[in-house]
């Protein structure tokens, strides 16, 4: 690893994501004494304690070995109905995109985390807020006894309790919202910089693709933001680049891992192989020669999630569409003929018509001779 200047932690990530699928979640912050509107009807407002480091819409907090402390979010209901929002504590994760996230998800906590956010930070799993009036959600923050250098973070996600009454009555895309709320918790201004390590390439599948997983950690507790990775699969002892990929503009949050994956878009064959995998923030830089294997069984399965995507991805409304418009464009090309070799009939029924009569008025004025 290369050492360079001071890291610049990315403090916290602020998300809008509008979903294709069956929910729709809205990540905000706020400013200082400000608030934000919801569909959902309330809006919620950090109350900074003393300790707070900077004017920023979460909580940016210096602590001390063993301190505990209660913080405070301000929520208002904007509507006439008592409310029930659910409270989620969850510690920073990183997808498999390289996005960090504060909300709930099921990636797996990497093995140099030595401090849960969810096992720092404590609340009620739910609190009500009356109508048109406002309730404050108290949390309590119980450092660890020894002295910590880096972040501890992680983030509060408020968001309406579903009514599964109503839920199991409606149909189609069913929007949900929620605001999240991050948290950073430092005691010293000892600086850390990341640390990548290079854990497992294993065969998978991705959205029904056949990929491989090349799994990274940064096992340090800092930020790491503006990664680019490169990585190129070949035959153990060959040259021969069988699957490559390149992302840039990755991120990591701190004692983080990630399953990066490396399309394959063919059928995996078992046996030994290599990945050489290159690394690059800033003045950082990783690099690893990685020999791995495929099994049989890594190789059928994956092979298995990718011939099923392919049976399952013909797509009937797609071709039902494309019989639609051809049917469709022939009806018009049809209708269109029909009408113009209407039209050249009518017109030429017209010039007969306007011939016959000249002639008539032509025989009675005498200017036809008869033969």
């Amino acid at each position: 690893m290369v050492q360079g200047k001071k890291s610049i932690p990315l403090l916290y990530i602020m998300s809008l994501l509008f979903c294709l699928y069956s929910s729709v979640t809205v990540y905000g912050v706020e400013t200082e004494g400000s608030t934000i509107e919801n569909p959902i009807g309330f809006t919620y407002k950090v109350i900074h304690p003393e300790n707070q480091r900077s004017q920023v819409g979460y909580f940016d907090l210096r602590m001390k070995p063993k301190q505990k402390q209660t913080i405070e979010v301000e929520l208002r209901n904007l509507t006439d109905k008592d409310q029930t929002i659910e409270v989620s504590l969850n510690g920073t994760t990183t997808n498999s995109n390289g996005v960090i996230e504060n909300g709930p998800t099921g990636i797996e906590q990497d093995a140099s985390l030595r401090y849960a956010f969810e096992e720092i930070v404590s609340g009620p799993e739910t609190i009500k807020v009356p109508a048109k009036g406002t309730e404050k959600l108290s949390l309590t923050i119980q450092m660890p006894a020894k002295s910590y250098d880096g972040v501890i973070s992680g983030g509060i996600q408020l968001k309406e309790t579903v009514d599964e009454k109503k839920r199991s009555k409606q149909t189609g895309v069913i929007n949900e919202y929620a605001f999240l709320i991050g948290v950073l918790l430092t005691e010293t201004d000892t600086e850390v910089y990341p640390k990548l390590v290079l854990n497992t390439v294993v065969a998978g599948t991705k959205n029904g693709e056949g990929v491989l997983f090349v799994n990274l950690s940064n096992i340090e507790a800092a930020y790491l933001g503006d990664l680019v990775l490169e990585v190129t699969i070949t035959q153990a002892g060959k040259a021969a680049v069988l699957y490559e990929t390149k992302r840039s503009d990755l991120q990591m949050g701190p004692n983080n891992q990630m399953s990066f994956p490396v399309p394959v878009g063919s059928k995996l064959v078992a046996g030994d192989y290599e990945a050489h995998v290159l690394a690059v923030s800033g003045e950082h830089e990783w690099s690893w020669d990685q020999p791995f294997t495929i099994t049989d069984e890594e190789a059928k399965n994956a092979n298995e999630g990718l011939t099923n995507r392919g049976k399952q991805g013909f797509d009937w409304q797609l071709v039902v569409l494309i019989f639609v418009v051809i049917l469709l464009t022939s009806f018009g090309i049809f209708y269109i003929v029909r009408r113009v070799n209407k039209e050249k009939v009518n017109q030429n029924k017209k010039s007969e018509r306007k011939e016959k009569l000249q002639r008539m008025k032509q025989k009675k004025s005498g200017k036809i001779s008869k033969k």
